[in-house]
């Protein structure tokens, strides 16, 4: 007789594995989580002090990193890297994340895997300060190979309406901050894997699996001082798409690119690749993980904060007039 385990999904087991997650995920819980995981529905009360709060939310995955974690079956770390897309996205807008969903599908894996999984989910939430309330573990038999599965994440955070940072308040003059990333993040890596040989990327394996660095904490405590005028996080597109997307439309971003000390794996790949300037610039990080655009004499003592939360950055650049473009010379 056929049953639903037998086609592929294991109902019993995902219910067992739900069970043993529970406690986890309560150690990310924030005051204003008013239920557990495991319902029709999440239920979180609106932070209090807020005058005129402004819901932000952002929604993202890992990408194929995830095969980098398969090859070398390391699996405690990607978790964080869902989180990470999602909460430097929002901490763009000034925004405060306040809690996560995530998406992890699969056809057949370990139950390990999954726990490993969703512990770097729960890491990345407490380190960004929110709280994992829920999500979907969905067994797809056929649309994944045995061990491979992917991940996703939802965001939601909040922000006073007076507060929202949108760039629109950038003006030629302002300081270009980079804040240093922790590798490569969670983008380009079908690049990398296309540069790379499969023994290399076991032997890298490590290094290039090193999850995206969370920059919540460090700059939400900037931004009561109001010097931030413009917030990018460099990810997809990296730094021609997605610092031109805060500029307005009379300001250029001209971008040094021997102000920081580029890591050896970006170096690497170029040289290995035969890779242009502006391919890696406009797909990898390259050391650079967030970019702060900020008032002229506040980027000295914005550096001094930065580095009490023992992050490093640097004044790699400055707005200048043009037509809403990034240069880098």
């Amino acid at each position: 007789m056929l049953t639903y385990k037998k086609s592929g999904v294991d109902i019993k087991g995902a219910n067992i594995f739900k069970a043993k997650i529970k406690a986890l995920v309560r150690k990310s819980f924030r005051p204003e989580v008013l239920k557990d995981i495991g319902g029709f529905g999440s239920f979180f009360k609106m932070p209090s002090g807020y005058r005129e709060p402004v819901m932000v939310s952002s929604s993202d995955g890992v990408g194929t990193k995830l095969a980098v974690a398969n090859l070398i079956n390391k699996h405690d770390t990607v978790g964080i890297d869902a989180v990470a897309m999602n909460v430097n996205d929002i901490l763009c807008t000034g925004a405060e994340p306040l809690f996560f969903l995530d998406y992890v599908a699969y056809s057949k894996v370990k139950e390990q895997v999954l726990v490993d999984v969703v512990k770097g989910i729960n890491d990345g939430c407490i380190e960004s300060g929110c709280s994992l309330i829920g999500g979907e573990t969905a067994q797809m038999p056929g649309m994944y190979r045995q061990g491979e599965y992917d991940i996703a994440g939802f965001c939601v955070g909040v922000v006073e309406r007076a507060s929202i940072i949108d760039g629109s308040k950038i003006e030629p003059g302002n300081m270009i901050i980079g804040l240093e990333s922790s590798g490569a993040h969670s983008n380009g890596y079908s690049l990398i894997r296309k540069v790379f040989s499969q023994n290399e990327l076991k032997r890298m394996g490590k290094e290039l699996i090193t999850p995206t660095r969370v920059y919540v904490k460090p700059v939400l405590s900037l931004l009561p001082d109001k010097a931030i005028k413009g917030i990018a996080n460099i990810t997809g597109g990296a730094f021609y798409d997605k610092i031109s997307r805060i500029l307005p439309d009379n300001a250029n971003a001209r971008i040094n690119k021997d102000s920081w000390l580029i890591p050896k794996i970006f170096k690497l790949v170029q040289n290995k690749g035969n890779i242009a300037d502006r391919e890696m610039y406009h797909t990898l990080n390259m050391g650079i993980g967030m970019v702060l655009i900020v008032e002229k004499n506040a980027a000295k003592n914005i550096i001094a904060k930065l580095t009490q939360f023992k992050l490093k950055s640097w004044v790699i650049g400055e707005i200048i007039k043009g037509n809403k473009e990034t240069e880098i010379i």
